[in-house]
């Protein structure tokens, strides 16, 4: 069992923040019925309270040590979310492009993201439709990216 720094209740769910040498490392989005957790950190205690600047503000800009593991490729991709402001997305396509790269890699390395909301990939799209989230293609997760990009104006509410 992982071991949090703060579990942080936000509208879509539970969120465990994971820290590791004064740096963000992992949050995990966590069962509903999970118990928020206070932080045990400043660390996390600062990245809870830009969590919830985030959630008055969706322009609000992240300013966190990060410290994602992953490949070469990955931290590409990762570097390249970092790019995409608040109210916007990109397609997987024009991502890949734009890395020199194809759509797919793309999505695996958005699905491998060890540190989702703050590392938008959220903001990455399919050609037709939302595309996967969290390595899904359906259920919750789905519901959690809509949120994400409705809070951001980037998405209609559907209705």
């Amino acid at each position: 069992m992982k071991m949090y720094h703060a579990r942080l209740a936000m509208p879509f769910g539970v969120l465990g923040i994971l820290t590791e040498s004064e740096c963000l490392t992992g949050i995990d989005f966590l069962p509903d019925e999970t118990l928020p957790l206070p932080a045990q950190t400043p660390l996390a205690q600062e990245i809870c309270a830009q969590l919830q600047a985030y959630l008055a503000e969706p322009n609000f800009r992240f300013d966190l040590p990060l410290l994602p593991q992953g490949t070469p490729y990955q931290h590409r991709v990762w570097q390249a979310l970092l790019e995409i402001p608040s109210g916007r997305t990109e397609s997987y396509g024009a991502l890949a492009k734009h890395l020199g790269s194809a759509a797919r890699a793309v999505g695996q390395a958005c699905g491998a993201n060890p540190i989702p909301v703050i590392i938008p990939c959220h903001r990455v799209l399919a050609k037709a439709g939302l595309g996967g989230f969290m390595n899904h293609t359906t259920g919750s997760p789905l519901q959690v990216k809509r949120w994400l990009l409705e809070h951001e104006h980037a998405l209609r509410p559907a209705g």
